[in-house]
């Protein structure tokens, strides 16, 4: 359920800097402060968005290599 309110959460601000856009309010400096903050909103939901992913096993996880398998192949 968070899952699919960040992935929502994530594409309205966007939908709001589109409009920005079109409607040509992008030239003032409210309408760029506006497009960087609706911007932000959506990064960070996204992330947030991410997250719940990877917790759930959706996007698989990273993992580190072993610190003298590295130095091994570094040597050679």
């Amino acid at each position: 359920m968070m899952l699919a309110l960040s992935l929502v959460l994530a594409v309205l601000p966007l939908l709001g800097v589109a409009w920005t856009l079109i409607n040509g309010l992008i030239t003032t400096v409210d309408g760029l402060f506006m497009t960087l903050i609706l911007l932000m909103l959506s990064g960070v939901f996204a992330l947030n968005a991410y997250w719940e992913a990877r917790d759930m096993g959706l996007v698989p996880k990273k993992v580190a290599a072993p610190a003298k398998a590295a130095a091994a192949t570094k040597s050679a």
